[in-house]
């Protein structure tokens, strides 16, 4: 986890873009009246899309017991829509 001053994230911010999207880590940036955590644009979009999906009621619960059936029977699923 790497922490950097506002200042410093000022003077190395292309820098920081490049850690964050190298590292897939979050980036704290600390000032004197607010703190702020940069992330990726990969990460944030990936982050969103869990929220999305733990917030729809039993849907996190039912891709997981999807994802334990054999592939074969994915395919067969997929050959029905067709």
């Amino acid at each position: 986890m790497n922490i950097y001053t506002t200042t410093q994230a000022r003077a190395k911010l292309y820098h920081i873009i490049n850690e964050a999207n190298q590292t897939h880590e979050p980036i704290y940036i600390t000032g004197k009246r607010n703190n702020a955590v940069m992330l990726s644009q990969e990460d944030y979009e990936s982050l969103q899309e869990t929220l999305a999906i733990y917030s729809v009621p039993g849907l996190a619960e039912s891709i997981l017991e999807a994802s334990k059936s054999p592939r074969e029977e994915w395919i067969s699923h997929e050959e029905a829509w067709k």
